[in-house]
């Protein structure tokens, strides 16, 4: 059975992107446009595999999102990579208040994606 990932982003290029390469390496992809719709996904009885998510999104960012995937027990332990740009990263090695398996810094190289996820969760 494929395994499910979730990709929250604002930009419908970056899911598109990363939605396709996905799909095209076996997995289910659920897609989300920021982190209040990626946090209603997993609270509404998805089940997914690992997440990928954005850091600068409206409505709820990634920063916030992941400490609110870490409070759900379903999803404590899940697999996060967040989508970054490289300044963005420097940011996040200082932040204690998240962890991630992984970043993927944009602009997105689709065979970057299959090498970190596949990495973290083979299909």
């Amino acid at each position: 059975m494929p395994k499910t990932i979730l990709v929250v982003d604002d930009s419908r290029s970056v899911l598109a992107v990363i939605g396709t390469t996905l799909k095209v390496a076996g997995y289910n992809v659920i897609q989300a446009s920021d982190g209040q719709e990626g946090l209603d996904v997993l609270t509404g009885g998805e089940q997914v595999d690992m997440i990928i998510t954005d850091l600068n999104m409206p409505n709820m960012d990634g920063v916030t999102f992941i400490q609110e995937i870490k409070k759900l027990a379903d999803y404590a332990s899940t697999p996060i990579c967040m989508l970054t740009t490289e300044t963005e990263q420097f940011k996040l090695e200082g932040t204690a208040s998240i962890s991630t398996e992984a970043w993927i810094t944009k602009p997105v190289q689709p065979a970057r994606v299959i090498d970190i996820v596949t990495g973290i969760l083979p299909p």
